[in-house]
């Protein structure tokens, strides 16, 4: 099957464990929570390991989202991410993290802002009432410090990569709606995590989808489905893709997360296979151009 000429990569982390701490891949480690055990990818990967996984997708530019890192660490992730950028040209684009909660946040915003490369901010807003699946003590989306920090980011020219569970979806989309100044971007196509809850995962897509400054990222289904096969995730690809339109939707690897899910291989070649039948313009818009334009690459 062709492979798209290009590709620029929505969503990717590195990390240098030696340099910066990242707790959630630090032992011990447990096969409790959304991905299970991640001992397999707890340990350094630069971008030479990414461009060896990704070899042979003409990868022309990357995103590097927020990998987890301690908090404290924020700034020095991104420092480290851009001086990456420039010696080596990539990351072209950084969504750094910030606690919105934090009444302190316009400083940090300021920061990262300062950074040539930064795009974005993320801070992940996933609240399940399941403790075994739950990234937040408490919901983020029901938090008005929250909403009083997501509503500087406007002002500093920054995009918003929003990570949730369908059923936060709703306020997530009035939240965004009152801030058409902010560029979200979903990530992990919604993460439908729960059993029969596709009915509440289409309603919320909706719901976003309505927003015409909301995008989303086809990526990340081996999270929420570690036997993923490409007949389970085709409904749910061309789904999105219907709501949010070809100029909306970014295909990215989440490397090196989802490889505890499969090689770079199995996950590319499957967003490329369920997407054959789209025009060339459609999938250079799905594999780079989208990335490029909503990132702000180029």
């Amino acid at each position: 099957m062709t492979r798209p000429a290009r590709f620029v990569d929505a969503h990717v982390h590195l990390w240098d464990l030696s340099h910066i701490a990242y707790s959630w891949l630090t032992p011990p480690f447990s096969d409790d929570g959304v991905m299970g055990s991640v001992e397999p990818i707890a340990k350094t990967y630069l971008l030479d390991d990414y461009l060896a996984d990704a070899a042979g997708w003409n990868v022309t530019g990357i995103v590097h989202i927020d990998a987890g890192a301690d908090p404290a660490a924020a700034l020095d992730e991104t420092r480290w991410l851009q001086a990456m950028a420039d010696t080596r040209g990539m990351p072209n684009a950084i969504v750094g993290f910030a606690p919105l909660d934090d009444p302190k946040v316009e400083a940090i915003l300021e920061a990262q802002a300062s950074f040539p490369n930064v795009r974005g901010i993320r801070h992940i807003a996933n609240w399940h009432p399941d403790p075994g699946k739950t990234y937040t003590p408490a919901n983020l989306l029901d938090d008005p410090q929250w909403h009083a920090g997501y509503a500087l980011l406007g002002k500093y020219g920054l995009s918003f990569d929003l990570q949730l569970y369908p059923g936060q979806m709703k306020a997530a989309a009035a939240l965004a709606a009152q801030h058409p100044d902010v560029p979200v971007m979903i990530n992990h196509t919604g993460m439908l995590v729960d059993d029969g809850g596709e009915a509440e995962w289409r309603d919320g897509l909706a719901a976003l989808a309505a927003l015409p400054h909301v995008a989303i990222k086809l990526s990340g289904f081996g999270i929420v489905d570690h036997g993923w096969t490409v007949e389970r995730i085709r409904p749910l690809i061309l789904h999105a893709i219907d709501q949010f339109g070809t100029d909306r939707c970014m295909v990215a690897s989440d490397f090196p997360t989802d490889k505890l899910f499969g090689p770079f291989d199995r996950h590319l070649q499957a967003y490329s296979d369920i997407t054959a039948d789209f025009s060339a313009g459609e999938r250079d818009a799905l594999f780079a151009a989208n990335a490029a334009r909503l990132y702000r690459i180029g």
